[in-house]
């Protein structure tokens, strides 16, 4: 059984990771990490847990990480980077589902991110894990970066045409939409229901933390850099990610067959058949990006709609997705999850 330890365990991410932890067949949840309510048993926090988690939450401090075979850092930016090394000096690995370890540049995250970062050494060691891009390297990572929801799902969305150059990368479009959720389990106005209930609003379309994230991915699968302008969108709805992607193809394909090739192989990649559009509830509470993809008109723009949960796909499930690799583990045990519906 692998030894886990989760640092942060009562935000979304968080109880999404116990969620799909606390049924998955070699996993064992050592420690689970809050200051605040250190001794509160996790299942009186959260009752769905009951029955499934029999742990209290443990200060930081007096929690054996050590003694974990891999930790998962469900908090915000700036503390797994803290604490990152002593983990890994101690033969523990990392995921880290914050953005401490995505980006390679550290004056691109300092800028980004507005803190100086503390371990800036390991940022090349880390893997970015996305499985359907880099699975041989995460599969040997001590520490691996968690992909943010935004940039699954464009990323995912995007890859197949970037991969094999067939768009003008210098004019990228990702118009994305997210549910609540995505902001994180805090008291802030705009998150109220009667601020986010029946309104729709874009937000950081000057320049959003993913942003960089998402040019670096793209660059990369590119072997250049990449022009794209991304505008996020907050959704009343709690939970989803629906991303909108907009490319200029410069060759005549058959992209319906370009996708299906690309992810036949891909467990948790979803190509729906010609003329499709995924739904957000489609993939609530699974591990699954389903993607469709549209050439309007027979023009010479191809129109790609992704759809991912942000809490699993997005974040947790992505995580243990990371972890099963890590550990030579068959890529979807604990993520056998059927999507909720209605």
């Amino acid at each position: 059984m692998i030894k886990i330890g989760i640092v942060g365990g009562t935000g979304y991410t968080g109880v999404e990771l116990i969620r799909l932890l606390a049924k998955h067949p070699q996993a064992k949840l050592t420690a689970i990490t809050s200051r605040k309510e250190d001794g509160m048993p996790v299942a009186e926090m959260f009752p769905s847990l009951r029955g499934w988690v029999d742990l209290a939450f443990s200060d930081p401090a007096h929690a054996d990480l050590k003694q974990c075979d891999v930790v998962f850092f469900a908090t915000p930016n700036g503390i797994a980077m803290s604490q990152a090394r002593e983990l890994l000096d101690a033969g523990v690995r990392v995921v880290d589902l914050a953005a401490d370890y995505r980006i390679k540049d550290i004056a691109t995250w300092e800028k980004w991110y507005g803190m100086q970062h503390a371990t800036p050494e390991l940022v090349a060691e880390a893997v970015y894990g996305l499985p359907e891009v880099n699975r041989e390297q995460i599969r040997g990572a001590r520490l691996v970066a968690n992909p943010g929801c935004y940039p699954t799902a464009v990323q995912l969305g995007f890859l197949p045409l970037v991969e094999k150059g067939l768009v003008d990368v210098n004019h990228l479009i990702a118009d994305a939409k997210s549910g609540v959720s995505g902001a994180g389990r805090k008291a802030e106005v705009h998150s109220l229901l009667a601020e986010a209930g029946d309104n729709f609003k874009a937000y950081g379309v000057a320049g959003h933390r993913h942003l960089p994230e998402i040019s670096q991915g793209l660059g990369n699968i590119a072997g250049k850099p990449v022009g794209l302008t991304f505008v996020p969108h907050l959704t009343p709805m709690i939970r989803g990610i629906h991303a909108t992607l907009y490319a200029r193809l410069n060759a005549d394909v058959d992209l319906q067959l370009l996708y299906q090739q690309r992810y036949a192989d891909e467990p948790f990649v979803d190509v729906l058949p010609a003329g499709s559009h995924p739904e957000t509830r489609s993939v609530r509470g699974a591990n699954v990006c389903r993607i469709a993809v549209h050439r309007p008109q027979g023009g010479d723009t191809v129109v790609v709609l992704s759809a991912i949960d942000n809490l699993v796909k997005g974040a947790a499930g992505q995580a243990v997705q990371n972890m099963n690799i890590m550990f030579d583990l068959d890529e979807g045990l604990g993520l056998d999850v059927v999507p909720l519906l209605p």
